[in-house]
């Protein structure tokens, strides 16, 4: 694919609306890689950085984490020895950040969360779409994957992480989390099955992106 073809799909999710379902078989259908939890797991590798730092601030609001963050990455297969190293929330989200940008000058991609559609603001083959659906939609998603038992349990969970990704992106970026105008196409999950929600956005970026 030439350079000038490449182009990058970001999805911002409810938690439960099956974004990242989403997005996984918009990037199989498409043929190009997806990214959600791996960015984590590479971006920490670049940095030199025990992933378990990265899981624990992904898509939080920043916080004070006891002052300064120290650790020591020993030596086994998945990483390397760095030394005492210290890092704060901001500095793990630009290391992300260099990742995702990264990765679109790489290849064509499908990356979920992140605020990646802010990071790329400036691709010009950049689309951004966010994927939402009814409260009781994502409490019974949440449910049938086993997230949760009850659906008491499930709805405090949405609340929950919802609000933390909310924060996040409002934290990081000039747009508001979930507001249509920060995306280019927002689309109810629950409105139709996912293939053919999946086909709904394909065919969307097909036209948008002049795509063969």
């Amino acid at each position: 694919m030439d350079d000038n073809d490449k182009f990058v799909v970001t999805v911002g999710r409810q938690f439960g609306s099956g974004g990242r379902e989403l997005g996984r078989l918009l990037a199989d259908r498409m043929g190009i890689a997806y990214y959600d939890k791996e960015l984590l797991l590479e971006a920490a590798r670049n940095a030199g950085v025990a992933p378990e730092v990265f899981e624990r601030s992904d898509e939080k609001f920043p916080k004070f984490l006891s002052g300064i963050l120290s650790f020591n990455m020993g030596v086994n297969p998945m990483s390397f020895y760095c030394g005492p190293t210290s890092i704060s929330d901001d500095s793990i989200y630009r290391a992300q950040s260099d990742f995702i940008a990264s990765l679109a000058r790489k290849c064509s991609c499908v990356i979920v969360g992140r605020t990646a559609d802010y990071v790329l603001r400036e691709h010009p083959r950049c689309v951004n779409i966010f994927v939402h659906a009814p409260l009781e939609e994502r409490i019974k998603r949440i449910m049938t994957r086993g997230d949760r038992p009850s659906a008491e349990q499930a709805r405090a969970l949405t609340e929950k992480t919802n609000k933390l990704r909310a924060n996040y992106y409002n934290f990081y970026t000039d747009k508001r989390w979930g507001a249509a105008e920060s995306y280019d196409l927002t689309i109810d999950s629950s409105s139709m099955p996912m293939t053919d929600v999946v086909e709904v956005v394909r065919a969307y970026l097909q036209r948008r992106l002049n795509l063969k």
